[in-house]
């Protein structure tokens, strides 16, 4: 377990910018590879905080890929954020990220010992199967966040969303997608995914956009859709 008063050790949170009482916690997932210790909120932490949102970036394995020891790892930060803060299980927990965080959010949604309120992926790996063989830099990062390096592929479909589209549970989900994205690709992941919740009739909103790749160009419209999505959570 995590103290609260050892809580800055294992997360960054935007608590000084949150106006007003605590809204929602909002779990911000980074992308593979992420090692920085954040110091500093960015436009979105400022802008959930103006919305009551506490915003966290934890300090999670950079190639965890929400295994168990991470999704363990995030569910103690979960519960020492609501100790030092004193937020009751009625505070919505959001699930966010993009990319590997993307996954994350999913698989957190899914997985976590916590309730969930709604998630929200951007460009999101989905098919973890696939993934391995997408890009030559991935299996090392999967077969080191699954501590096997003989054959993965239980491991991957056990922990791949698109796989667990039947245990996902009824909230909103937000994706964003673009056909431009050549390291994770739209048409393997976002487009499969979304049509099996649809087929199980989840509540998801998807936002497509053709010239979008990996990230950007990201446009007014998308940027501040992915921040207002957030928002209409908190205000729930």
């Amino acid at each position: 377990m995590i103290s609260p008063s050892d809580l800055d050790k294992f997360a960054w949170l935007n608590a000084d910018y949150v106006k007003g009482p605590v809204s929602g916690i909002v779990l911000r997932f980074p992308g593979l590879g992420s090692t920085g210790m954040k110091t500093d909120p960015d436009p979105t932490d400022l802008e959930l905080g103006q919305a009551g949102g506490l915003t966290v970036l934890a300090y999670q394995d950079p190639w965890g890929w929400m295994n168990p020891p991470t999704r363990h790892f995030i569910d103690d930060v979960v519960e020492a954020i609501r100790q030092r803060h004193g937020l009751g299980p009625d505070v919505p927990l959001i699930s966010t990220g993009g990319s590997m965080g993307g996954h994350a959010a999913l698989l957190y949604a899914i997985k976590s010992r916590h309730a969930i309120a709604a998630c929200e992926a951007i460009f999101p790996v989905c098919d973890l199967p696939f993934h391995y063989t997408e890009r030559v830099d991935l299996p090392r990062t999967l077969h080191h966040a699954f501590g096997n390096y003989g054959n993965i592929d239980a491991a991957l479909r056990e922990n791949s969303p698109l796989h667990l589209v039947g245990e996902m549970r009824d909230i909103p989900y937000f994706f964003v997608h673009g056909a431009a994205d050549k390291a994770v690709g739209k048409a393997q992941h976002s487009d499969p995914m979304v049509a099996a919740m649809r087929r199980r009739k989840l509540r998801v909103e998807y936002l497509e956009n053709e010239k979008l790749g990996h990230g950007g160009p990201m446009t007014y419209e998308i940027s501040q859709r992915i921040v207002d999505f957030v928002i209409e959570q908190l205000k729930r």
